[in-house]
This record gives structure tokens, C-alpha cells and sequence, in this order.
């Protein structure tokens, strides 16, 4: 299963800040005012080389009867359920309150991993204000400062301990996970249910009805493949309800269970901004991609269409250009299989090594051809290229100044990549490091 934490406490004591400490980036909104994060974040991130995603919570009020921290609450609840562990964050500065104790009461009856979390420690004086927090009996509190940043790398050490660097605890499932992923009513329910040649999932006209994830077993050219038909993802300005939510949290738990995530667009209303963040969280996850669009009986077409729906398609997407698209219908069951076996050559995509041989014979002559440059005006030299691991493939290029690539220099290096080795529907990752 993934590998997810919580982030959890009463209101405005710097959950927020620690999530973007977290992940090194300013993506949670950060404001004095409790209650701010009225919904929760959610990124995946790496500590040590141990990937894991990190839930941010609103402030959690236990026993309060105000609606809106009432949504909190069960947004809060729903988010410790799903995690693999819990951190608890604590106010040095205001000591151990009434909330905080009603809390802790609560995570103590959890069946898994607490990490007390006192925050706002911002210098070694302040570290007696940690001792108070034992009371609570949720073990030795962890010292922090999520706005400087004090005590964050011992923090990250203990809360990963026994985490595995493929984002999963537990046994891995040796099948092929195929995660089926979209917006409501887009036919993610109708597909599964035609691959399986039953009724395993209830499909209705009415947006939503899905509510979890449901894992069925495809026989398939004698061998099982895992689908995973996830609740529709939504924009979070309309996720309003608590079981929406849970929604939410079990589709993205899907992604990253999966190895290759079917993205189902519904080809009538074409991609919009949500089909392209739903995208962006698969590539970020580093699963590899098929993007399916359903419906395609009720267009008419001729010999050029699906050749014109196709460049359109990738001219939105853009720097996912790499992903492959398919033209289904589930109703009229076409193609159906042969997205079945485009998800196949993807997730083999996704395990393929190139030979380092290869690589550098290939890449160094287009490096030769077209060098890189930097702002300063500095020569920057690339001498060698390795694959350093697959699913995802990686690359780590060896130059004399990693820091002085460019972020144009890198999508043409990844773009030469694919024009030498395919890497259809695969997110790569490339690596700049010194040079011995």
C-alpha cells in the first residue's frame, strides 16, 4: 500500500508550514488566521531516497458543532484512516490545551504509528517548553521549527523509518495495476465492467456514484491483471462533502498503487483544466500513462478525425506530449482490449534499461551537436550518461557544473531521449551530478 502520512492538530499551529517545509515548496495556503486550510493538500515527496505522499489537514476542533469545523473534523478523521502514519503538531508557544488533549485521546486508540510533532521550537531555549507535551502520552514529542526549518532532517529520519524507496509498505503485488482514473461520468465504471464481462461495479448516469476504489482481476492473454476503478476526482472548490473527500484521498491512493494510471477523458467535452491536474498527479507520481477517450461512437468522423483529435489532444497537454492516446468507446466495447495492451507496452516502457553504451554513443553526439549554455556565460561540459534506475527511468548525466543546467536544456535532453528510445506514456527523470 502507499506509503502516506497525516498531518494533524488543532487550528494555527503551523500544520501548513510544515507541509511545505515537507515537500520545499509554498503549495499549502499559509495564514494567521485559524482555519485557513479549509481543505487538505496532498503531494508525494522523498526523504533519503524514500518516496511517501503527505496529507495536509484543516485544523481539527473534536467536539465543536460549528458546520464548518465539523467538515474539518471528519475531513481529518477520513485522512488518518487512509495514512500509514500520523503526525500530531503541537504549539510550544501556547503549551499543551484542552483540544490538544482531546486529540491525542482520540490517536491514541489509532492502530498505527503517532509521531507527536512540537512546533514553533525555534531555538534551544524553547526546548524545555517540549517536556510538558509527554502528558498527552503519545511518546517522546519531536522538536521542531516548521518556519526555520530547525530539527526538520531528524524530524523527516524518524518518521520514515521503515519506509521502503518504492513509495509501498508491505508485499509488493508481482500483477500488472491498472488504475482506470478520471472525472465523474466520464465511463470508468462502464469500461472496467465491459474488460470484465460483468456487472462487477453499479454504473449510472449520475456523477460520483463510485464512492472507492474497487480492485478487480482481469484474465488476459493468460496472465492477471489488477484494474482499479477509482471514485471520480473532482476540482477541490467542489469537494464539499466529507464522502467526496474520502473519494478523492482513495483515487489518488490509486495512483500510486498503480503501474500504468488510464486516464478517461470523455471525448464530446475534451480536456480541461482539472483532466490536466489529474495528468500532472500521475506524472508526478511516476506512473506510466495511457489517456483514453471515451465515447468516440457519438463523433462523427472520417479517415482524418482521430488523426486531428489526437494532434489537438497533445497540443493541450504539451509537456505531456509523450502520452498516448486511444480513441474508445465502452458502450459499443471498441478498442476496449487494445487499451488493454497499449497499458502492456507502457508498463514495459516503464521497466526498459538502456545500455550505458548506447546512451552515450547517442546522446553525447546530439550534446556535441547542440551544447548547453548558461546565464553567466560559463562552459558546461557533459562528459557521460547512465541510467540509473528503471520504473520510472531515470538518467544521471555527470557535467562540471550540474547547477548551471538549464530547464530548457533538460526537456531537450529528455525530448532526444525519446527520439532514440521511445519511452512512450513514461515519465523520465534526469539527474545532474558532478563529475569525479
Amino acid at each position: 500500500m502507499p506509503q502516506i502520512l497525516a498531518i494533524v492538530g488543532r487550528p494555527n499551529v503551523g500544520k501548513s508550514t510544515l507541509f511545505n517545509r515537507i515537500i520545499g515548496a509554498r503549495d499549502a495556503i499559509v495564514h494567521d488566521d485559524p482555519g485557513v486550510t479549509r481543505d487538505r493538500h496532498y503531494a508525494s515527496t522523498e526523504w533519503a531516497g524514500k518516496r511517501f505522499s503527505v496529507i495536509d489537514t484543516g485544523g481539527y476542533v473534536p467536539q465543536s458543532t460549528d458546520l464548518f469545523e465539523r467538515a474539518i473534523r471528519e475531513q481529518a478523521q477520513v485522512a488518518i484512516e487512509e495514512a500509514s502514519g500520523v503526525v500530531f503538531v503541537v504549539d510550544a508557544t501556547t503549551g499543551v490545551t484542552a483540544i490538544d488533549e482531546e486529540i491525542a485521546s482520540i490517536l491514541r486508540k489509532e492502530k498505527k504509528k503517532i509521531h507527536l510533532v512540537v512546533n514553533k521550537v525555534d531555538n534551544e531555549k524553547r526546548e524545555i517548553d517540549s517536556a510538558q507535551f509527554f502528558k498527552l502520552g503519545l511518546g517522546d514529542p519531536l522538536s521542531i521549527s516548521a518556519l526555520g526549518g530547525r530539527g526538520i532532517g531528524d524530524f523527516l529520519d524518524e518518521v520514515t523509518k521503515g519506509f521502503s524507496a518504492d513509495g509501498l509498505d508491505g508485499d509488493e503485488d508481482p500483477r500488472l495495476k491498472i488504475a482506470i482514473i478520471g472525472k465523474p461520468n466520464v465511463g470508468k465504471s462502464s469500461l472496467v465492467n465491459v474488460l470484465l464481462g460483468k456487472q462487477r461495479t453499479i454504473v449510472t448516469p449520475i456523477p460520483g456514484t463510485t464512492r472507492d476504489s474497487i480492485d478487480s482481476v482481469l484474465k488476459y492473454q493468460k496472465e492477471e491483471i489488477l484494474l482499479i476503478d477509482t471514485a471520480g476526482l473532482r476540482r477541490k472548490s467542489r469537494v464539499k462533502e466529507s464522502v467526496e473527500f474520502f473519494s478523492t484521498l482513495r483515487a489518488l491512493k490509486s495512483i500510486e498503487r498503480c503501474d500504468v494510471a488510464v486516464l478517461m477523458v470523455d471525448v464530446d467535452q475534451g480536456i480541461d483544466k482539472q483532466d490536466l491536474r489529474i495528468l500532472e498527479t500521475i506524472a508526478e507520481s511516476h506512473r506510466g500513462i495511457v489517456l483514453a477517450a471515451n465515447k468516440w461512437d457519438l463523433i462523427e468522423k472520417d479517415d482524418q478525425t482521430a488523426k486531428s483529435y489526437e494532434k489537438s489532444i497533445h497540443e493541450i497537454v504539451r509537456m505531456y506530449d509523450y502520452v498516448p492516446v486511444i480513441f474508445i468507446s465502452a458502450l459499443q466495447k471498441q478498442r476496449v482490449f487494445k487499451l488493454v495492451d497499449l497499458a502492456k507496452e507502457v508498463f514495459a516502457q516503464l521497466q526498459r534499461r538502456i545500455p550505458t553504451n548506447k546512451l552515450n554513443t547517442l546522446l553525447l553526439k546530439d550534446i556535441r551537436t547542440t551544447p548547453p549554455s548558461s546565464a553567466s556565460g560559463k562552459e558546461i561540459k557533459l562528459n557521460y550518461v547512465t541510467q540509473v534506475k528503471t520504473k520510472p527511468p531515470a538518467f544521471a548525466f555527470f557535467t562540471n557544473e550540474p547547477k548551471l543546467v538549464q530547464d530548457k536544456y533538460r526537456r531537450f535532453l529528455e525530448r532526444k531521449l525519446r527520439e532514440h528510445f521511445g519511452f512512450t506514456g513514461v515519465p523520465i527523470s534526469l539527474y545532474f551530478r558532478k563529475k569525479n
